[in-house]
Formats: structure tokens, sequence, C-alpha cells
């Protein structure tokens, strides 16, 4: 028995067959996406891997010169070396789609080109460890953004892989079999009404055929031996009657017609003047 209600009729049976054949395509189409999202994902896992370590590194260094310049500095001419910087950055935003998922892409530039420029003060009262940490910083800004990347990337990856696995899981043990079972109870039902109604046209039919057989049995004993049989001799003896008479008129020297009429039962004597 399915769990919702169904009409057991051949629309329905055609309707559910039908959404059958799409839920099992589209099955298939969710799990090759889940798997190549799945693939996707694990690229960029990698790739991801990759760049934290790098980027853990190049923060290590550029807090190590940082310590040391601000044990060598004092920390106001350190707040006021860092307090105006000359670079300036530009960010732009973009969208890749994988899989029907929009990932974004940055993409930055800096004002100017010139390297020099990543050092916001002069260098007669700074010490080299600070050169150090701000050159460090600028190396490892563009990891940085693209390490934001990758991570919202998988973030996003991650998201819609548990979202078709919830579809795939939905369809396969839940939507499938619900519409098998449906299926299944309505062709069993149609085949169970169709045997009912063989069953019930065998029996119209047995009546029917006893009632014709029992009308000619009636028909047979009212009348057509026994009816026969009198009517033939009736015919004799009314043969031998109409002989004997005609004989007797013969010789009383007239000619005439005796006719029978079934009708009444009596016998009319015609003359015939032209004897």
């Amino acid at each position: 028995m399915p769990s919702t209600t169904v009409n057991p009729t051949r629309q329905e049976l055609t309707r559910l067959k039908n959404r059958l054949r799409t839920s099992i395509r589209g099955h298939k189409l969710l799990k090759d996406k889940r798997d190549e999202l799945m693939k996707q994902f694990m690229d960029v896992v990698r790739e991801n891997r990759a760049l934290r370590k790098r980027v853990e590194e190049g923060l290590m260094r550029a807090h190590g010169s940082f310590t040391v310049a601000a044990a060598l500095m004092s920390p106001e001419m350190l707040e006021q070396s860092l307090l105006y910087p000359k670079q300036s950055v530009e960010l732009d935003m973009s969208f890749q789609n994988i899989m029907s998922v929009d990932v974004p892409r940055y993409h930055f530039k800096t004002k100017s080109q010139d390297p020099g420029e990543v050092y916001p003060y002069g260098f007669a009262q700074t010490s080299g460890e600070l050169d150090d940490a701000v050159d460090a910083m600028s190396q490892v800004f563009a990891d940085m953004l693209k390490l934001a990347e990758v991570e919202k990337t998988s973030q996003l990856l991650a998201q819609e892989i548990e979202k078709t696995r919830r579809r795939v899981n939905a369809l396969e043990y839940v939507k499938i079999p619900q519409m098998q079972e449906s299926i299944k109870y309505i062709t069993m039902k149609l085949d169970e009404n169709e045997r009912a109604n063989t069953i019930r046209l065998m029996k119209v039919k047995d009546m029917l055929l006893k009632e014709s057989i029992q009308e000619r049995r009636e028909k047979n004993a009212r009348g057509d031996p026994g009816i026969r049989r009198l009517t033939h001799d009736s015919a004799q003896a009314l043969r031998i009657t109409l002989r004997g008479l005609r004989s007797a008129v013969w010789e009383k020297g007239r000619a005439c017609l005796l006719t029978f009429s079934g009708y009444d039962g009596k016998i009319y004597l015609n003359e015939n003047s032209s004897h």
C-alpha cells in the first residue's frame, strides 16, 4: 500500500510512469553533478592547502621582522612611520561558473608599479627590519587575496555538494521508491478490476445461456414432437373423411368441391354447376 493516497486509474498510472522516468534520469544527472563537484572541490582543497601554507610562512616572516623592528624603534616612531601609506590597491571581483555554482574571482592592481612605493616612510629614522616586514607583507598580499578566493570557492562548492547530495538521496531513497510502490499498487488494482470484469461478463454469459437453453426446452416441451404427431394423425383422418364424402356426393350425381376450414374446423361444400 503506498504511503500517499493515489487514484488507481490508467491516467494516473501513465503520469506516474512518466514522472518515474524523469526522476531516474534526473537522479543520474545529479549523481554525475555530485561526482564532478567532488572532483572540483578536491582540486580546490589541495590548492587551498598549498596557499595557506605559503601565506602562513610569509606572515610568520613579516611578523618576526615586525617584532624585531618594534623592539628597535620607539612605539611613536613606528606608528608615525606606518600612519600614511603611499600605495593603494584597487580590487575587482568577477564570477566564474563551476557546475552551476558562481564562485568569485578577485583581481587587484596597485596604484603605482614602482616597488619603492610600498614604503610609506623615509629610511633615515627607521630600521631595516621594518623594511623587511613591509616587503614580506607586500609579497604575501597576492597570496592572501588568492587564498580568500579559494576559501570562498571551497565553501560554495561544499554547500552545493551537500545540497546535491540531499537531492540525490531524496530521489534514491524516498521519491523513486514511492513512485514505484504507487505504480505497483495501481497496476495491481487495475488487474484486479479487469479480472472482476471478466468474471462478471462470464457470469452474465452463463446466465443468458441458461435462460436460452431453458426457453428452448420449454418450447420443445410445449409443442413440437407431440403436436406434429397429433396434426399428422388428424390430417390422415380428415383425408379419409373427405374421400368418403366425395364418394357419397358422386354417388348422388353432383360434382362439388369440399374444403376444410382450419380456422373453425368445419367442412364446406361448394357445388360445381358446370359438371
